[in-house]
């Protein structure tokens, strides 16, 4: 199972894509390593999203059971507003591994400059998954604006499992194709400083993932080690046992 985000030239041409073999992953896609100035913009409202409902609450404090908390290797942590109104077999697996650990020390390891950043894999390759059934497409009119959470998959429509990513900039292109389940509603700018790279040379890792009812304290990075200066010949001589 490979589950990622297919890439194509342009956004225009992801809708019509052909992929190269039934192996290859069809998900969200970045035309080279930069995004264009109508990507880097949120675009304007049109008819049909203007009609969209406003529905993602972004009070941190307010239905703890639908918030899950990402804690990074970077030291912060993110609050994801998970919408079970929209998805909500794809919220309740999201929910169910976290609360198992099953995110815990994953990797984000597919991160592109523009477009998003990928977790969710345990073998860190992008072709792994849980061992839960794969869950059929929950696709919805919510768009892929900045901060939406969505689920990846591979050439299926019906075949997302762990895999999510986050979209740092608008990509309508991927609307009703991949499963949106929530957005970010805290600190989003530790998700623009997750490391890039496909996968990155020095990953940035999920060292918890938690549901906020669960009230876990956030997992904080390690401390390197102090290195203890060399014993001297006097130290050993001052530390050897006392015929």
């Amino acid at each position: 199972m490979m589950n990622s985000i297919a890439r194509l030239a342009s956004p225009a041409a992801l809708a019509a894509a052909i992929l190269a073999s039934p192996a290859a992953a069809q998900s969200p896609q970045q035309e080279e390593t930069t995004a264009t100035p109508l990507d880097m913009q949120a675009q304007p409202e049109t008819a049909s999203t203007a009609a969209l409902p406003a529905a993602v609450n972004f009070n941190v404090q307010e239905d703890l059971d639908n918030i899950l908390y990402l804690d990074l290797s970077t030291g912060e942590r993110v609050a994801i507003r998970l919408m079970p109104e929209w998805a909500p077999n794809h919220v309740e697996r999201i929910k169910s591994l976290a609360r198992q650990g099953f995110y815990d020390g994953v990797i984000f390891h597919r991160v592109i400059e523009g477009f998003m950043a990928q977790t969710g894999d345990p073998s860190g390759t992008g072709r792994g998954g849980s061992e839960l059934p794969d869950l059929a497409a929950e696709f919805n009119a919510m768009p892929h604006v900045r901060g939406t959470v969505s689920m990846a998959r591979s050439e299926s429509e019906d075949s997302a499992n762990s895999q999510f990513f986050v979209v740092f900039y608008p990509r309508f292109a991927l609307d009703r194709r991949y499963t949106n389940l929530g957005r970010v509603i805290s600190n989003m700018p530790a998700v623009d400083a997750i490391e890039r790279g496909e996968p990155p040379a020095n990953p940035t890792r999920v060292l918890q993932a938690s549901i906020a009812a669960d009230r876990k304290p956030q997992a904080l990075p390690q401390a390197a080690p102090t290195a203890q200066p060399l014993a001297t010949t006097a130290d050993m001589l001052s530390n050897s046992p006392s015929e």
